[in-house]
């Protein structure tokens, strides 16, 4: 061995590429491992003036860090990007890490997961390949951070393990027709049937209403109470009557999710295209010389974008 070595752990498993080195006599663990679990000395120990091999379990520890400027190897297996970044937020909420991240709660991050999701169905609908690589990456982001805060309740806590445990048990339980015996399914359509009704079972729900997120935008809930009660039967004329807007909003998103139509997506289209006929228009009476704040309804039209 030429030099000292550092040589990054994760838990007990050292990386296949160090397996050699630890043969040396001189092999000693860093102060952020427990250097019984691997039967070396504490790197207190560790002679002073000659070469050694260093076990850590990260490169952020003082003796592995003064170790790697003085130009020690490092040997590390490759991170998992997914890894890499739990590991990262993990840092970022400890003592020592972002002041900001450190004061977060899930009320107060509630806002940007909201904005993130947009923003990611903003990039869907443009079809933007970088940004949507981007916006999955700041949705990501938030169920990191949301795990992280509930690891560190008092009462109940849990990790970004038991949130990915508990969704690969619900993925494998609601296709058993893949991971068992069951019949299988022949359609989407069914699919999502069979979905609702293992959904009803595992959660006992009561209600066919049961499990609708009711802080959802108004249109899409509608449409998603419109779908629900389809599946149970509930005709059309026990939706909400009346020639008032809103009920009238209701019945048209209802009946169109009825329908196969995603009324929140649709709707949400017509007002960006609505959004960028005004633009437009403005372009148009700017390069007419007519400033668009002073536009009546003649105006806009004149200037309004044809089809």
């Amino acid at each position: 061995m030429t030099g000292s070595v550092v040589v990054v752990a994760r838990g007990a498993t050292v990386p296949a590429a160090a397996v050699g080195l630890l043969r040396s006599s001189a092999v000693y663990a860093a102060s952020d491992l427990d250097a019984s679990a691997f039967g070396v000395p504490p790197v207190t120990e560790a002679p002073v003036g000659r070469d050694f091999v260093l076990i850590v379990g990260s490169v952020r520890e003082p003796t592995a860090a003064a170790l790697i400027a003085a130009g020690a190897s490092v040997v590390a297996a490759p991170v998992p990007p997914l890894l890499e970044a739990a590991e990262v937020m993990d840092t970022l909420r400890s003592p020592g890490g972002c002041p900001w991240d450190a004061v977060q709660t899930h009320e107060s991050l509630r806002q940007y997961l909201v904005e993130e999701t947009y923003e990611l169905l903003d990039a869907i609908e443009e079809n933007d390949r970088e940004a949507l690589r981007e916006e999955l990456g700041d949705v990501l982001l938030q169920v990191l951070f949301h795990a992280r805060v509930a690891a560190e309740d008092v009462v109940d806590p849990f990790t970004i393990d038991d949130v990915a445990r508990a969704l690969v048990a619900k993925l494998v339980g609601r296709h058993p027709y893949i991971f068992a015996d069951a019949e299988r399914v022949a359609t989407a359509e069914r699919q999502e049937l069979n979905w609702e009704e293992l959904k009803q079972a595992e959660k006992q729900r009561r209600s066919i209403v049961d499990g609708v997120a009711l802080g959802q935008p108004a249109v899409a809930l509608a449409g998603k109470l419109g779908q629900r009660s389809g599946r149970a039967g509930i005709p059309l004329d026990l939706f909400p009557a009346g020639s008032a807007a809103a009920a009238q909003l209701f019945r048209v998103a209802a009946t169109a999710r009825r329908a196969g139509i995603d009324p929140e997506g649709e709707l949400r289209a017509v007002a960006k295209k609505f959004a960028a006929d005004i633009r437009e228009a403005e372009r148009a009476a700017r390069d007419a010389g007519v400033e668009p704040s002073t536009l009546e309804a003649d105006g806009w039209r004149k200037f309004w974008p044809a089809g």
